[in-house]
Protein backbone atom coordinates (compact mmCIF):
# COMPACT_ATOMS: atom_id res chain seq x y z
CA UNK A 1 0.00 0.00 0.00
CA UNK A 2 1.46 3.52 -0.95
CA UNK A 3 1.80 5.76 1.82
CA UNK A 4 -0.88 8.18 -0.77
CA UNK A 5 -3.60 5.18 -0.17
CA UNK A 6 -2.82 4.85 3.51
CA UNK A 7 -3.69 8.91 4.33
CA UNK A 8 -6.59 8.60 2.12
CA UNK A 9 -8.18 5.95 3.99
CA UNK A 10 -7.34 7.07 7.34
CA UNK A 11 -9.12 10.51 5.87
CA UNK A 12 -12.16 8.74 4.72
CA UNK A 13 -12.22 7.33 8.16
CA UNK A 14 -11.43 9.87 10.95
CA UNK A 15 -12.05 13.19 8.54
CA UNK A 16 -9.26 14.79 7.15
CA UNK A 17 -8.74 17.00 9.99
CA UNK A 18 -9.06 14.54 12.67
CA UNK A 19 -6.74 11.51 10.64
CA UNK A 20 -3.35 13.76 11.55
CA UNK A 21 -4.08 14.48 14.51
CA UNK A 22 -5.43 10.53 15.61
CA UNK A 23 -1.63 9.51 13.53
CA UNK A 24 0.30 12.10 15.79
CA UNK A 25 -1.44 11.29 18.96
CA UNK A 26 -2.74 8.18 19.50
CA UNK A 27 -0.20 5.25 20.58
CA UNK A 28 -1.52 1.90 20.05
CA UNK A 29 -0.71 -0.96 21.73
CA UNK A 30 -1.00 -2.97 17.94
CA UNK A 31 2.05 -0.79 16.66
CA UNK A 32 4.40 -1.58 20.03
CA UNK A 33 3.28 1.41 21.63
CA UNK A 34 4.09 3.89 18.97
CA UNK A 35 2.19 5.98 17.29
CA UNK A 36 1.02 5.95 13.35
CA UNK A 37 4.01 8.45 13.04
CA UNK A 38 6.35 6.82 15.00
CA UNK A 39 5.44 3.53 13.31
CA UNK A 40 6.02 4.71 9.65
CA UNK A 41 9.05 6.55 10.84
CA UNK A 42 10.35 3.31 12.28
CA UNK A 43 9.63 1.72 8.96
CA UNK A 44 6.54 0.11 9.07
CA UNK A 45 5.01 -0.75 6.41
CA UNK A 46 1.83 1.25 5.71
CA UNK A 47 -0.17 -1.89 4.51
CA UNK A 48 0.84 -2.90 8.50
CA UNK A 49 0.05 0.28 10.48
CA UNK A 50 -3.26 0.26 8.34
CA UNK A 51 -4.11 -3.11 9.97
CA UNK A 52 -3.50 -2.35 13.36
CA UNK A 53 -5.33 1.36 13.10
CA UNK A 54 -8.52 -0.80 11.89
CA UNK A 55 -8.21 -3.42 14.47
CA UNK A 56 -7.66 -0.93 16.92
CA UNK A 57 -11.11 1.20 15.56
CA UNK A 58 -12.73 -1.68 14.45
CA UNK A 59 -13.14 -0.46 11.46
CA UNK A 60 -15.74 -2.64 9.36
CA UNK A 61 -14.23 -5.42 7.08
CA UNK A 62 -15.54 -3.48 4.30
CA UNK A 63 -13.93 -0.09 4.59
CA UNK A 64 -10.38 -2.10 5.26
Amino acid sequence: MRLTVFWQRMAEHFGSAYADSFARDHVMSELGGRTVHQALADGWEAKEVWRAVCSAQEIPADRR
